[in-house]
């Protein structure tokens, strides 16, 4: 008995938690591949021109 009563109770749990917000984690990303590209494409540029 006791371990349906503690599933019903982590089913209530489940739907009462919100998931965190997650934008400002996905813009960190985002500036930061940007970053990796744009210096990725100036190292190549430099590179091609000194050959």
């Amino acid at each position: 008995m006791d371990s349906r009563n503690n599933d019903v109770i982590d089913k209530e749990r489940k739907h009462t938690e919100q998931e965190p917000i997650l934008r400002g984690t996905f813009a960190s990303v985002l500036l930061l591949g940007l970053f990796l590209l744009v210096s990725w494409v100036i190292i190549f540029v430099l590179f091609i021109s000194r050959q």
